[in-house]
């Protein structure tokens, strides 16, 4: 039986990636901060595939509660199959107007976390000698979207590098590169996206179908939709310069006295 650990399991992609693992007759340990919803996602998935959830509310960027979850992953008593490193969130506003403390936290999540989980999970993995990581990054890793979009750049390339040295060991890397997709994120980001065409947005469960066929596929990198497919190509011929430009005109000061 395989055993999934996934992070930011409460809601959105997280509990996404959590149904698409359970819907494969997988047992499931769920890291989130909101114990009551993770209880609740792990109840659902109980009722509708007869999961086996181990239900772990952390917050990943307490130190105490990371070295809980990383102690998780590196007990070989109970151990864990796949890693999939989910937890994240965005910033409202561009770096030179955000709070240091916020882009800080931001960092911590994003690219700390996941190295450290990462770090705990391999051991086991390479004695096993099977199973995965899958690391959540996103298409604004593709272009100079902010420091956001550079913590996701990170995530593909570590994702990317770990699959080469891993590949011996017959141990699966998968970055997962989101396009927009109809999750919290973004009301929890404070993001105005009401302008967006409907036609952008991606459903977590699409995102997780092709995540697990691609993981099967032993590809190094996941993107769902023959638009953000079509977007990852462009940009890998695009002249940076004129890419940068493009993008700092949509990146605005917020509104305000020192706007």
């Amino acid at each position: 039986m395989t055993t999934v650990l996934i992070t930011g399991a409460s809601a959105g992609l997280g509990a996404a990636f959590a149904r698409g693992f359970a819907a494969k007759g997988c047992d499931l340990v769920l890291v989130a901060r909101d114990k009551d919803r993770l209880g609740d996602v792990a109840d659902a998935l109980a009722r509708e595939y007869g999961t086996a959830c181990e239900v772990l509310p952390a917050d990943l960027l307490d130190p105490a509660d990371l070295d809980q979850v990383a102690g998780r992953l590196a007990d070989r008593t109970r151990p864990v199959d796949i890693l999939v490193n989910n937890a994240g969130f965005g910033l409202p506003a561009p770096f030179p107007y955000s709070p240091v403390e916020d882009e800080e936290r931001m960092l911590d999540l994003l690219v700390k976390v996941p190295l450290r989980l990462t770090h705990a999970a391999l051991p086991g993995l390479r004695e096993r000698r099977r199973g995965g990581v899958v690391n959540v990054s996103s298409v604004a890793g593709l272009l100079p979207t902010g420091t956001y979009g550079a913590a996701k750049a990170w995530v593909t390339a570590f994702s990317e590098s770990l699959r080469v040295d891993m590949e011996p060991y017959n141990v699966r890397v998968l970055a997962v590169l989101p396009g927009f997709t109809r999750t919290e994120f973004q009301e929890r980001a404070g993001m105005d996206v009401s302008a967006l065409r409907d036609a952008v947005w991606l459903e977590p469960e699409a995102v997780v179908e092709q995540a697990l066929k691609d993981l099967a596929l032993r590809r190094p990198v996941s993107i769902t939709g023959r638009r953000y497919q079509a977007y990852a190509l462009a940009v890998r011929h695009l002249p940076r310069a004129f890419v940068a430009r493009k993008m700092a005109r949509k990146r605005r000061a917020p509104a305000g006295p020192d706007a």
